[in-house]
């Protein structure tokens, strides 16, 4: 199997390698990452990149979504799959998966119908604890294994005959958060839908507005408010995320717009 392997991070981060080095076991991997970090740019996309080719792969001065186009469009690379990741941070809920450079990775594959992973590091903490920590290669893990796994077996299975990507998010090995209820060798998987809660809120001081994400509080009190069966309950209680999901934008039919349209008219 041939496997592009991008992310946002950049292309020197941990979580790249961790996954280069687990997926290097079941498929040819080539590494096809911006040069710097890219995280939260979404699906930007800039008219022109340069690339520098290096021992590793090519870096990209650019975004994720840059990556993928160029290395499926004007490399010559044909991969069976693009994997995105494994980011540093989680990205869970369905009001991040627009944001998420890593996951706007595996929307972009998407369209191109190739399918994708985005895969993403969840450690609870506030935003505090998320600006300073900064995880090894083995803290990447058990989101390596949960990718291994997936890319070694979700392309048989048929999974991309129903989904176009999947989301994984995984919680650090159990000596990184001795804790967790992922307390045995390995985290269970779980399949998921993303999360609907939203806690995000704003204050004004002075000339500036500072945003607040509430969640990731909240995730680290083991207090979250999101039901069974969703991707940041599954994370919570110690288990790996996987997110079945489609790219195109889904459209429904709505009467009420059937009579404004009709009366547009008149």
């Amino acid at each position: 199997m041939e496997v592009l392997l991008t992310n946002d991070d950049g292309i020197d981060a941990a979580g790249l390698r961790a996954l280069r080095e687990a997926l290097g076991d079941v498929a040819d991997v080539t590494v096809v990452a911006p040069a710097a970090d890219q995280s939260a740019v979404g699906r930007k996309m800039s008219r022109e990149v340069t690339i520098d080719e290096r021992e590793d792969g090519f870096a990209v001065h650019g975004t994720p979504v840059d990556c993928v186009v160029a290395g499926t469009q004007a490399l010559d690379l044909e991969p069976d799959m693009v994997v995105a990741g494994c980011n540093r941070g989680a990205n869970l809920g369905g009001y991040t998966l627009g944001r998420s450079g890593t996951v706007s990775a595996a929307v972009e594959a998407a369209f191109f119908e190739i399918p994708a992973i985005a895969a993403s590091l969840y450690f609870p903490g506030t935003d505090v604890r998320y600006q300073e920590f900064d995880p090894d290669t083995p803290a990447y893990a058990e989101a390596a294994r949960a990718t291994r796994f997936l890319v070694d077996h979700a392309l048989e299975a048929g999974v991309f005959e129903h989904a176009d990507y999947l989301n994984i998010n995984a919680p650090l090995p159990p000596e990184y958060e001795p804790d967790s209820p992922a307390s045995e060798a390995h985290a269970p998987m779980r399949v998921t839908r993303p999360s609907h809660v939203y806690r995000i809120d704003a204050e004004r001081e002075g000339e500036s507005v500072v945003i607040h994400d509430h969640i990731w509080e909240l995730m680290a009190e083991g207090t979250i408010p999101d039901p069974d069966g969703t991707d940041r309950r599954a994370v919570v209680e110690g288990e790996v995320s996987v997110t079945p999901l489609a790219a195109p934008h889904t459209t429904e039919h709505h009467e009420a717009l059937d009579g404004l349209v009709a009366a547009y008219g008149d």
